[in-house]
């Protein structure tokens, strides 16, 4: 096992970094300039290590949409500790779950908010920027490729989340597998809207910045046209985003009057996108590149791309995979099955994680043999492009966020006067997805609807609230969900 500073994704990535690589914050118009972008990360490494931290010791990092996030997890890297991202939106509600089963020593915010389980467990509360120290006063923690680089949550929700444990081996291949995907050249900007600690957010952090390019954080997509004037006025070539957001774009914006003239790539991940919708999308800004992409956190990120130049004859697909994965589709019985025949979707390949943090059961459940289950299910055809069809896990993503049934159905069973509950996944014009809940209980239901409603985490987009007298089950007593959107 090779064990150097080159293994270091933080340590590459700073050495990789570049002229064009300055971080912006669009809404406070903050720039942190190229040539001080490395010694920040290094000035963000150096701090923690001061705070008692060790390599290999595990940091909670508070992330919102602004450079501060990305800094903070790139120099926790750096230093060899273990950053554990949690969205900054989450810190109170979800902070103490995921930093107990991280068995974390620190948090990181960009100011300080109310933690009280971190003063009375006695570990420290690390808030705000730190000096920028020169590189050659903190080398890169030496480390393998296949040692621990990060903790990622599958879910942006509340809960219980499972930590995906990244390697530094995994950062390395799925980054430079995205770059080829994508063709990234050193002079990119990508404008970002989405928060470090969502997978598809931090691939675009690692992407553009170990190419070289940049990054413009921009936290006001409540005025979507803003951010269109912001890819223009900081010359951005590349625009990310969830299906929700291609939807606010088509029906709350003025994309189709304002020209992006230096934009080179839409980039589309976090669900499915209606064909229809990208057929609209592209015909009002016909100059970018559209890139439809398929990718799963215990995957690093990324699994799939859909070339630009295809999308007309293969709208629809996912797209192929990355050229460093290798994707089959199996029958029940774990059978890798013929092209056009639906299946499991299964991946292999160095950007496969190690596994979920001290769940050996369920790592054993969705790693097998070096392959990745999915949970998806779908096909591939003659050109071994990917056709995904739907999933066998029982989740839904709303605004690009992944959150189980039993979650939802945890949530609304503590509600006085539920009974029961059960979800449903429907199409929502803005947030992709959203709940369809069916509520059994003893109350009024005009009463029992406001009761949950109030109940739900304002990141849920709810679509419906039925109150029924009981739910439909199979013969084995389960609930029966393909009935449920026929129930009165």
């Amino acid at each position: 096992m090779r064990v150097s500073r080159e293994c270091n994704f933080a340590g590459r990535l700073v050495e990789r970094l570049g002229a064009n690589s300055d971080l912006v914050d669009a809404a406070t118009g903050q720039t942190i300039r190229a040539a001080d972008v490395p010694s920040t990360i290094v000035g963000f490494a150096a701090s923690f290590l001061a705070h008692g931290l060790r390599p290999g010791d595990r940091i909670l990092i508070s992330c919102g949409v602004n450079p501060a996030s990305a800094l903070a997890y790139l120099g926790a890297i750096y230093a060899g500790c273990i950053p554990v991202l949690v969205d900054e939106r989450l810190l109170e509600s979800s902070g103490a779950v995921i930093f107990t089963k991280a068995s974390a020593k620190a948090v990181w915010s960009t100011q300080r908010v109310r933690c009280d389980w971190t003063r009375e467990n006695g570990f420290s509360h690390i808030t705000g920027n730190f000096e920028a120290l020169p590189a050659r006063s903190l080398r890169a923690a030496m480390c393998a490729e296949s040692d621990l680089a990060a903790l990622m949550p599958t879910s942006g929700s509340t809960g219980d989340p499972k930590l995906v444990m990244v390697t530094h081996g995994n950062l390395i291949a799925n980054t430079e597998a995205i770059i080829r995907s994508q063709g990234l050249e050193a002079d990119e900007k990508a404008l970002l809207i989405m928060p470090v600690s969502y997978c598809f957010g931090t691939s675009i952090v690692h992407t553009h910045l170990y190419q070289g390019g940049g990054i413009v954080f921009d936290s006001r997509f409540m005025f979507p046209d803003k951010v269109l004037r912001a890819i223009n006025q900081y010359r951005c070539t590349t625009f990310a985003g969830v299906p929700t957001v291609y939807n606010i774009l088509l029906r709350r914006s003025h994309i189709a009057s304002i020209a992006l003239p230096g934009l080179r790539r839409f980039l589309q991940a976090g669900g499915r996108f209606p064909s229809a919708s990208i057929e609209e999308f592209c015909r009002i800004a016909p100059g970018p590149r559209f890139l439809v992409m398929y990718g799963q956190t215990e995957a690093t990120a990324r699994i799939s791309c859909l070339p630009a130049d295809r999308l007309a004859d293969k709208l629809g697909s996912a797209g192929l995979p990355l050229d460093n994965l290798a994707v089959r589709i199996v029958n029940d019985a774990g059978h890798e099955i013929p092209h056009g025949q639906i299946g499991e979707i299964q991946v292999s390949g160095p950007s496969v994680c190690r596994g979920y943090l001290d769940d050996p059961e369920a790592s054993q459940s969705k790693f097998t043999s070096g392959w990745l289950r999915t949970g998806d299910i779908g096909s591939r055809d003659q050109e071994g492009y990917l056709w995904i069809e739907g999933r066998l896990a029982e989740f839904i993503k709303v605004r690009g966020l992944r959150v189980s049934f039993a979650e939802i159905e945890a949530k609304v069973a503590t509600v006085p006067g539920v009974h029961e509950c059960a979800v449903a996944g429907m199409h929502h014009p803005e947030s992709g997805e959203a709940l369809a809940l069916f509520v059994v209980g003893s109350d009024k239901a005009s009463t029992l609807q406001e009761r949950v409603r109030r109940a739900l985490p304002p990141l849920w987009t709810c679509s419906s609230i039925r109150v029924v007298p009981e739910l439909p089950r199979t013969a084995n007593g389960k609930i029966a969900r393909s009935q449920l959107q026929t129930l009165e």
